[in-house]
């Protein structure tokens, strides 16, 4: 088992504690990098839960993310929202997406997220 780096589990630590969504993250992981800001788990949940609440056909998975977050241990993955997947010069979605990304698959990372345009 891979141990994952010290330091985003830290980050990721304080975002949780602090309840803030200010933190910004660029990570690779699965060759993918994902820019965006982190938040903690219970807003991310809860916003994905709205979304799918006002989907006409998956309002039914909402609950699944409304259940209650265990604190159980340190944080085991981060939760971007705002965020963007990087392919060459664009980031998709343009409007920024919800992700969940496992800590012991981020291979690489650094504080900010990357601006990106087309000209």
């Amino acid at each position: 088992m891979v141990k994952p780096d010290e330091l985003i589990v830290d980050i990721a630590a304080r975002v949780e504690a602090g309840q803030s969504s200010q933190m910004s993250l660029t990570v690779v992981t699965g060759g993918a990098v994902i820019t965006g800001r982190l938040a903690p788990e219970a807003v991310w949940r809860k916003r994905v839960a709205e979304v799918l609440n006002a989907s006409e056909r998956l309002g039914e998975f909402a609950p699944v993310f409304d259940a209650p977050v265990k604190n159980d241990g340190p944080p085991t993955h981060l939760h971007f929202h705002v965020a963007r997947i990087i392919q060459g010069t664009v980031g998709v979605p343009e409007t920024g997406g919800m992700y969940r990304v496992a800590i012991e698959d981020v291979s690489a990372w650094t504080v900010g997220d990357f601006s990106y345009s087309d000209q």
